[in-house]
């Protein structure tokens, strides 16, 4: 997806959940989606506008979230750092360990 970037916390992949760093480039916004993975996590850095649902509220460095499974939610990156969250998934994202498995063969 054009200007997100997600970085796979390998290691942090246990039987059930896993962790996941995704940033939202400046000038960037993630577009409403769903997943049916609870995701859990802390802005790690900079400040968007993020939308759960019916809710939207501007998180920054520190703030935690709460998105339920089959929520639909999306971010917009304001400001001019990147907005990065430290996430964690449960169950894992089978799409994510995919994406491993084809890097680790190229």
């Amino acid at each position: 997806m054009e200007g997100l970037e997600t970085t796979i916390l390998t290691g942090l992949c246990g039987e059930k959940m896993m962790m996941v760093l995704n940033a939202t480039l400046s000038g960037h916004s993630v577009p409403f989606h769903s997943h049916p993975h609870e995701q859990i996590g802390m802005v790690y850095a900079g400040k968007a506008v993020l939308r759960i649902g019916d809710e939207e509220q501007v998180v920054q460095e520190g703030d935690f979230y709460c998105i339920p499974a089959n929520t639909p939610h999306s971010d917009t990156c304001i400001g001019n750092e990147p907005f990065v969250m430290l996430d964690i998934f449960y169950p894992i994202r089978e799409d994510f360990v995919a994406r491993l498995q084809r890097q680790a063969r190229q």
